[in-house]
């Protein structure tokens, strides 16, 4: 049998062409068949709102944080009239830690927020609680709540919870969440400086300090670990760069030539984060890892921070998210799965990011609606 002449012109495609191929096919398809599902959404939300189902009982300590996803979710899709906003700011003023006289502060404790009535101490005979296990990304929580639901921080004199979250930063620059001890990290940092962002008051961190440990966790291909030395992370990433701009050290429009800001090596850090953006469409946390609703946010706001949120390809960010869109409302971590709060919430984020219709626009450095963070600037 004769040899057929190999035709030069029509040469094969490659497996990782035709898998990109498909992958665009399905992606088109889904964007045709599916929608961002708003009132499945807000049917979602408003349950978690009023009352949480049981799988959420181990996470009991995180309660405030757990209300934070709810009420700022609502605020989000545009429903945040659904909830009565003095009973959510009376509530969560009922967490606050605080002494009995400001001259009386023990340098030992932090007078913020409790995450959950189980970490309140029992009350005194007065009927307040005779101690507090105040926690910095409770506190965070509880004053976005307080934003989000337009109560006015100034009507609160938050020196003793300012005076003793100084107690929390170490002398490398980090922070302790609490303070009877535990691990320190970038989260942390990021809670510190989103805290004294929102009461206008700087004098519970150390900014220079702060600023050193974050660059330290810089890693050589341009991310950011939790702590130093650690592989670049994408929460990580979030917390170091939404610390620094909300700390006023990356500037405006940094991606400019005329950018004098040089505390970053942005274009490195802008490559990271591109590549986390997986075949599928969607962002993963780490090189090799799964592509994960929340890191839609965490790594698409730090996109949005520097000024490219436009690099990112929302066609199919958007098709890898309605693969993680549930029928019951919410968004699971990855397809095919049932939604947790969570999860649910960073993709209403990721969303609003992608200029969804009708969802509120967000200020990605705070983690709440530009609405709220307005508040802030007035």
């Amino acid at each position: 049998m004769a040899e057929q002449p190999l035709d030069l012109d029509s040469s094969p495609s490659t497996p990782g062409e035709q898998e990109e191929g498909e992958q665009e096919e399905c992606i088109g398809k889904l964007l045709a068949d599916s929608s961002f599902e708003r009132e499945r959404h807000l049917m979602f939300l408003q349950m978690m709102y009023q009352m949480l189902p049981h799988h959420y009982q181990s996470q009991e300590i995180n309660r405030l944080t757990l209300a934070y996803f709810a009420i700022s979710g609502l605020d989000i899709v545009g429903s945040l009239d659904t909830v009565d906003k003095d009973e959510v700011a009376s509530w969560v003023l009922s967490f606050r830690a605080y002494p009995e006289d400001i001259a009386e502060i023990n340098d030992g404790e932090f007078y913020g927020f409790n995450g959950s009535r189980s970490s309140q101490y029992h009350s005194d005979d007065a009927g307040g609680f005779s101690n507090n296990h105040s926690h910095l990304a409770s506190t965070y929580c509880a004053l976005a709540i307080l934003k989000i639901v337009g109560y006015h921080l100034t009507s609160i004199d938050w020196r003793p919870l300012l005076m003793t979250m100084r107690n929390l930063q170490q002398p490398d620059g980090s922070f302790l969440p609490i303070h009877i001890g535990a691990e320190t990290d970038l989260r942390f940092i990021y809670c510190a400086a989103a805290i004294c962002f929102m009461l206008d008051d700087w004098s519970g961190m150390d900014r220079d300090k702060a600023t050193e440990y974050i660059l330290k966790c810089k890693a050589y291909d341009g991310g950011f670990g939790m702590t130093p030395g650690a592989e670049s992370h994408g929460g990580g990433t979030y917390c170091a760069v939404a610390s620094l701009q909300l700390m006023g050290s990356i500037g405006v429009d940094p991606l400019s030539s005329r950018a004098s800001s040089s505390i970053l090596d942005i274009p490195l850090l802008l490559e990271w984060c591109l590549q986390r953006q997986a075949s599928d469409g969607g962002f993963q946390g780490r090189s090799n890892k799964p592509s994960d609703t929340c890191y839609a946010f965490w790594v698409g706001a730090v996109l949005k921070i520097l000024g490219a949120g436009k690099l990112i390809d929302e066609k199919a960010l958007r098709g890898f998210l309605l693969t993680c869109q549930s029928e019951y409302g919410g968004f699971s971590k990855f397809p095919d799965e049932l939604p947790d709060l969570y999860h649910s919430y960073y993709g209403f984020i990721a969303f609003s990011l992608l200029e969804e219709p009708g969802l509120n626009s967000i200020c990605v450095e705070l983690g709440i609606t530009e609405a709220a963070a307005s508040a802030l600037r007035k």
